[in-house]
């Protein structure tokens, strides 16, 4: 009896004592109420095949990718010639690795390195939401370097414009320029920044199937080729998405984009792999 009046008396609060608030489970509340969080079914990733979309990701959430270009021309050889390669698969390749970060609400920072030691910082923030306005609108800076950023610098900027159409598709409009996109030195050149603008769209096929295509023409500046071009398809699975691409060119990170396409013609196969820690 003893026990249980002192077990009685220490569950009393004392008093004039208020009773403990529950602010622990009204902030975990809030941060399950972020409609960031909610998937985006015409917007399933932060990115096309190389062009940049309107998805948020998250305040102080985390988003990690993977970029992957087989270096083997599709058309090169004979079609045993690629069977023998798998088609590519057997090839080397330049693989990217990114991790973006939701730094407040609508904005976002990240880091891009590929493996031929070119690494891009960037930063985009969204400005107008499709919620309230006709199309959705983000403004995207990144700065770009060789030789794990200590050579060969090429800052650039990008309005990322988008609209989606219904639950089925989106489309995609990205003006950008880009300093220092020539190759040769800027004493034997007359043109060495690129102006390009992005096209892209995603369609949903299918409830977690999609296809993607995506152009990226030069409008003004330094022009060395094609215009780079991909399409693809892709399933979402929960947080993860599984993207495989053909395109024109191996590059992935904006100026490489500018810089364009092979000039040979040449088809490359690669794919995009994507995970949200959300």
């Amino acid at each position: 009896m003893l026990c249980l009046g002192f077990a009685a008396l220490a569950a009393t609060p004392a008093f004039g004592q208020a009773p403990p608030t529950e602010a622990p489970p009204a902030a975990a509340s809030q941060e399950e109420d972020d409609p960031d969080r909610d998937p985006n079914l015409v917007q399933p990733d932060f990115g096309l095949a190389t062009l940049a979309t309107n998805l948020r990701v998250p305040r102080h959430k985390m988003v990690f990718r993977m970029s992957h270009r087989f270096a083997r021309p599709l058309g090169q050889g004979d079609f045993s010639d690629l069977v023998n390669d798998f088609f590519g698969f057997d090839s080397g390749a330049l693989i990217g690795l990114e991790l973006r970060y939701g730094l407040i609400r609508g904005g976002q920072v990240g880091i891009y390195r590929t493996s031929d030691r070119t690494i891009q910082f960037f930063g985009q923030y969204e400005l107008k939401s499709q919620a309230s306005f006709p199309v959705g609108i983000s403004a995207l800076a990144t700065a770009e370097g060789t030789n794990n950023f200590r050579d060969s610098y090429s800052p650039g900027i990008a309005a990322v414009i988008s609209r989606e159409i219904g639950d089925r598709a989106a489309i995609y409009l990205q003006p950008a320029w880009i300093n220092n996109t020539n190759p040769q030195p800027t004493e034997l050149v007359d043109d060495n920044d690129t102006a390009v603008l992005g096209l892209g769209t995603r369609v949903r096929v299918r409830n977690s199937t999609y296809l993607v295509l995506e152009a990226s023409p030069r409008i003004a500046g330094y022009s060395p080729g094609v215009t780079l071009i991909s399409f693809g398809i892709e399933q979402r699975a929960g947080g993860h998405l599984f993207q495989i691409n053909f395109s024109n060119g191996i590059g992935t990170t904006l100026a490489s984009v500018a810089r364009g396409g092979s000039a040979r013609d040449d088809w490359y196969v690669g794919f995009n792999l994507s995970r949200k820690f959300f």
